[in-house]
């Protein structure tokens, strides 16, 4: 593929999953300001844009999307490239601004990256034929527990059956 519309394409996929993901925040708060017909045209308008950047992503095809191993690495590089340097960088802007609730949530996210990364890293490894495990996601930072959910989130301790199963 041309390179020049494989840029703009990717450019369109980011453009498309970002609308897809604020729209659904539209939809949250007018669901909860008492106009969920609002809400519900949020959300489908959301699933719209949910699919037109998939079909731009297949699209972009091998540029973007390899080999599942290839995908692992790459996934496992940018992980650690955002916990080792993106977020601490977040989190240091943050503090000078004396944003409290932002530098919590950068390092939060930060834990996050980094244990992402961990899950990557050990899924090369069950690649070649190992037991794959089930994974749970926190609902309050996204902490992904592998095997059984702890009892409370490592990241943001919260607690009462914060994991959600994956599947």
């Amino acid at each position: 593929m041309d390179r020049p519309i494989a840029h703009r394409l990717y450019e369109a996929f980011v453009a498309e999953a970002k609308a897809y993901f604020r729209l659904l925040e539209y939809a949250r708060r007018a669901d909860a300001e008492g106009f969920p017909r609002v809400g519900l045209l949020f959300r489908v308008i959301a699933e719209s844009e949910r699919i037109h950047a998939s079909r731009n992503l297949r699209l972009v095809g091998d540029l973007v999307v390899k080999d599942t191993q290839q995908n692992l690495e790459e996934a496992f590089e940018r992980e650690q490239l955002a916990a080792q340097t993106r977020y601490p960088e977040l989190i240091r802007e943050a503090a000078a601004a004396g944003n409290h609730a932002a530098e919590v949530v950068f390092s939060q996210n930060r834990d996050v990256e980094e244990r992402h990364a961990a899950l990557y890293r050990h899924a090369l490894q069950f690649l070649a034929g190992g037991q794959e495990p089930a994974y749970h996601v926190c609902r309050i930072c996204g902490y992904v527990a592998e095997g059984a959910p702890p009892e409370a989130c490592p990241v943001c301790g919260a607690k009462e059956q914060p994991f959600r199963l994956v599947e």
